[in-house]
């Protein structure tokens, strides 16, 4: 049987509005660690986050979980944001299967590389949360899909979305090289970057950069 025929077989189409269930999971999981005392916040963010000495344990369910967990009001509102105003489009586009393949595969991935760097440096009590790296990824998807659409930054600076995605970038990089950016986990938009361009073009046989540049 061929492999590429398998890894580029296409899902029916359909659009079954996932991004709202995925918002309102990540929301739900919020507002339980918020209402229910410190002690189940505790524990939630325990068992959900991961943890690179808990995943050595052989807690890798946290590779998916992660996702859905947030450090603050701040963090899962602009992540929330963020993905209703690209998932959205780029669940029509893609379709909802195609979707949530992308966007928990990609997540799952820059949870598995910011393990192996949190494990190379010694750094194995760290708590990941948060949905930048899948995030990341569908913004790379929007762009890719809709090279020519263009964002506007804090609703005032106009940004054409290969720009935006290029900006984001440079702007993680900084951050990585500098060691700047507190806690945010830097290295792990980055792999949603890096993951998401690899989904194009080992899923769909696209190079993202001909897309980006207006060269398809």
């Amino acid at each position: 049987m061929n492999v590429n025929n398998i890894i580029r077989r296409q899902f029916r189409y359909a659009d079954l509005k996932l991004v709202y269930w995925l918002i309102g999971i990540n929301l739900v999981v919020f507002l339980l660690t918020r209402v229910l005392g410190q002690e189940v916040r505790y524990r939630m963010t325990l068992y959900l986050s991961m943890v690179p000495a808990a995943v050595l344990q052989g807690w890798v369910w946290s590779f998916i979980t992660y996702m859905f967990m947030h450090a603050d009001f701040g963090h899962v509102f602009f992540n929330m944001f963020g993905l209703f105003i690209f998932g959205i489009q780029i669940e029509k586009q893609m379709g909802s299967k195609e979707f949530l393949l992308y966007y928990l595969l990609t997540g799952a991935l820059s949870g598995v590389f910011s393990f192996f760097v949190y494990y190379l440096t010694g750094n194995l009590v760290v708590f990941l949360v948060g949905a930048s790296g899948a995030l990341y990824a569908v913004q790379l998807a929007f762009a890719i899909y809709n090279p020519t659409a263009v964002i506007y930054i804090w609703g005032v600076l106009p940004l054409r979305a290969p720009v935006m995605v290029l900006a984001f970038t440079v702007l993680s990089l900084f951050f990585v090289v500098t060691g700047g950016g507190g806690n945010v986990a830097h290295l792990t938009h980055l792999a949603g970057f890096g993951f998401g361009w690899l989904y194009f073009m080992v899923r769909f046989g696209v190079n993202p950069w001909k897309r980006l540049t207006g060269r398809y």
